[in-house]
């Protein structure tokens, strides 16, 4: 029975080989470099198969994104300013001190206020709202199902670990199906999406990882986290926010309107039983 505390794994075994999978994401990157595409999935070519998968979190699985744009409005209207979806999209994937920074000097408040300020701001006010967020359409029936089948799943997430707890409180139960969770400041992340960083460290932790890169499949909502799965070696899947433009889509190998469309059996990944969908 699942204890309702999702597992954090900060601090890998020091004998995995990272040579074994930086090798396989060059292979793949001279692939598309040769191809001018990635590999099709698995299930349609006919080649290799997917084993496990990897979650993004804020704006897939949980609806944090509303929460952060509550507090960001709250900051611009002091001094005069508003928050539109072009500045949404590059905050999109980043760790919080890369989203600060972007925030200041993208809206012209740096003159008034420093990325640092925006960000401790914006932390004391997310204390309060994030325990409140909930799941996104479809995230708890394809998380359990995958579970159920036995198919190993990890999150990937740019949020602090501290962070993480917050906007999982309730949802304890569900994100312990994971095997393992690598959270934006884990000392093995150097860099933010779309640095493949957190994904490449998420594939050496699952049982008898390293896992190959082509073996997995990431779920994303942001344009540079797709990127990041790309850059890692990874088939990746968007389910974007509706207002996202098209032209972002171009690097996912599929997209979805929500997580309740996906078709396990596309990538070759058991099928939903009919009780299920």
């Amino acid at each position: 029975m699942a204890t309702g505390k999702a597992k954090v794994v900060l601090y890998p075994d020091p004998s995995t080989n990272i040579h074994w999978l930086l090798l396989h994401t060059c292979q793949r990157n001279n692939e598309i470099q040769q191809t001018g595409s990635a590999m099709a999935p698995a299930a349609a070519s006919g080649e290799g198969s997917i084993t496990h998968v990897i979650f993004d979190m804020d704006g897939l699985l949980l609806d944090t994104e509303t929460l952060y744009n509550q507090v960001q409005d709250i900051v611009l209207a002091r001094y005069n300013k508003t928050f539109d979806w072009s500045l949404k999209v590059k905050l999109m994937g980043r760790n919080a001190a890369e989203s600060a920074r972007i925030f200041v000097q993208e809206t012209g408040i740096s003159d008034y206020l420093s990325a640092e300020e925006f960000r401790k701001e914006r932390e004391e006010r997310m204390k309060v709202l994030l325990p409140t967020c909930e799941l996104m359409p479809g995230a708890s029936r394809l998380i359990k199902h995958l579970h159920a089948k036995g198919i190993s799943m990890a999150l990937a997430t740019g949020s602090q670990k501290k962070h993480f707890e917050l906007k999982t409180q309730k949802h304890g139960e569900l994100f312990s199906l994971m095997h393992h969770i690598v959270v934006g400041d884990d000392p093995e992340v150097k860099h933010g999406k779309p640095s493949p960083d957190l994904f490449l460290a998420a594939a050496r932790r699952f049982e008898g990882g390293p896992v190959d890169p082509q073996r997995i499949l990431v779920f994303e909502d942001a344009p540079s986290g797709i990127h990041a799965a790309k850059n890692a070696g990874m088939s990746a899947v968007l389910v974007p926010d509706p207002r996202l433009d098209s032209s972002h889509h171009d690097a996912a190998d599929q997209v979805l309107k929500s997580l309740l469309d996906f078709d396990p059996s596309y990538w070759g990944l058991p099928p939903f039983e009919d009780a299920e969908c």
